[in-house]
């Protein structure tokens, strides 16, 4: 039986680690760039547009197009159906008829074999982006608060408090990623975020419930015993899942497209740290405030 709980002040350490990279990795960015976050347009505002193509082009090729030679900023591309496709940059002017006509005419000069229509045009101005990040910033808090209590009604008050430290050990290690590699936050990645939440609380929720079954079996055993003897019952069942789920988010990471790859590296970020967050951080975490310390 493998002994997790003598790892934990390690995987504590690791966790102020993470939270100095977060830090150290939003300074950084602010002092470089005059921004802590990369947010994408759907946060910052800017111009957003329609173009229909004769034939069908891919996102990538768009996107390599527009940051090449226009060098736009915040590129956001989705594909629609019929040939259409919904681009979103940084740019804001009060003329976003001169935006649009730019990158038509960008796009028709580099695919020559190609018909590139301009079908709508709009501004999104900065107060929807700012309004669009307080409410991710709420989704995600109201997200762990509800667990927080869902966890407390289910279990206990103390059980709740390892499985809300270890979710936002989850979400604090994504953004420093994203901080430290400076990629762009957008509202795929809080969704990935939302997301990992969810899935991170499931592998928690699976060794709770083992641990309060051998409460009532292991009478007289240390709280220490209990808590490894559940993680490595559960052992088996928390790997295959995480690995089984992170071979599709690998596909998807792989064959998605640079326009999904920050929602597939949140998501496959978010796969190992929560599995290793419900292993090394909520249980130990939980023994931390457990004043009877046996079972």
């Amino acid at each position: 039986m493998i002994d997790f709980l003598k790892y934990r002040y390690i995987c504590f350490g690791f966790f102020l680690l993470v939270l100095g990279a977060a830090v150290g990795g939003y300074w950084y960015n602010y002092q470089k760039h005059g921004s802590g976050f990369n947010y994408s347009v759907d946060f910052t505002g800017g111009t957003e547009l329609r173009i229909k193509f004769a034939k069908l082009v891919s996102a990538e090729k768009i996107y390599h197009i527009l940051e090449q030679d226009d060098k736009f900023k915040g590129i956001g591309i989705h594909e629609l159906d019929n040939n259409q496709v919904l681009i979103r940059v940084q740019e804001f002017e009060g003329d976003s008829q001169g935006i649009g006509g730019r990158i038509a005419a960008s796009l028709q000069q580099n695919l020559t074999d190609n018909q590139v229509e301009l079908l709508r045009v709009d501004s999104v101005g900065s107060s929807v982006g700012g309004s669009l990040r307080a409410d991710s910033i709420k989704a995600i808090l109201i997200a762990l608060l509800l667990m927080l209590i869902y966890v407390a009604i289910r279990f206990k008050f103390l059980f709740a408090i390892g499985s809300v430290i270890a979710l936002f050990h989850d979400v604090l290690f994504i953004l420093a990623f994203f901080l430290i590699t400076h990629r762009e936050i957008s509202m795929d990645v809080i969704g990935a975020i939302l997301m990992v939440l969810g899935y991170s609380m499931n592998d928690t929720i699976v060794i709770f419930s083992r641990i309060r079954e051998n409460l009532k079996k292991m009478t007289g055993e240390s709280m220490a015993v209990v808590i490894n003897t559940s993680i490595n019952q559960t052992l088996r069942r928390t790997t295959l899942t995480s690995s089984a789920t992170a071979l599709v988010v690998c596909s998807l990471m792989v064959f998605g497209g640079e326009m999904l790859r920050g929602l597939s590296i949140a998501l496959l970020l978010g796969i190992i740290i929560g599995t290793y967050s419900s292993i090394f951080i909520a249980s130990p975490i939980m023994l931390l405030f457990y004043k009877n310390k046996k079972a």
